[in-house]
């Protein structure tokens, strides 16, 4: 993980997101929770993400209308929050990710699945009163 949000062009000269991972990576990383315990009860020491503020800008910049948080565990075995803006859909009457490059293209270089979250501990405010 990057301690610095850097933002820059792609190869195409779009602007490139911070801090965002490919579907293809985030899936991976879903399924490895899911396996790892199959109980989030046994993930005992998360307390917390801490979110860094270019994720949500970022992702509430783009025309959402809620967000959702998937859990996961990256490469180095650390919990990650994998935020994805999502948009309603009024005949289904359910918050639709608004994931679209990628899908069926592993190829892609991008998509919008922001993952510079980190966990709780190691990075606590040790005198918050929700640790218990």
């Amino acid at each position: 993980m990057s301690e610095e949000a850097t933002t820059g062009n792609n190869a195409n000269g779009v602007a490139k997101k911070v801090n965002t991972i490919p579907l293809i990576e985030a899936q991976r990383w879903a399924k490895r929770w899911a396996k790892k315990e199959g109980n989030y009860n046994k993930h005992h020491e998360l307390h917390a993400f801490l979110i860094p503020k270019v994720d949500l800008i970022e992702v509430l910049a783009e025309d959402v209308d809620a967000v959702r948080a998937y859990i996961g565990i990256d490469d180095h075995g650390v919990e990650k929050l994998m935020i994805v803006g999502t948009k309603y859909d009024p005949v289904t009457k359910i918050y639709v990710d608004m994931i679209t490059v990628g899908v069926g293209n592993a190829t892609a270089e991008q998509d919008d699945i922001y993952d510079f979250t980190r966990p709780c501990p190691t990075d606590c405010d040790p005198s918050s009163p929700l640790l218990t």
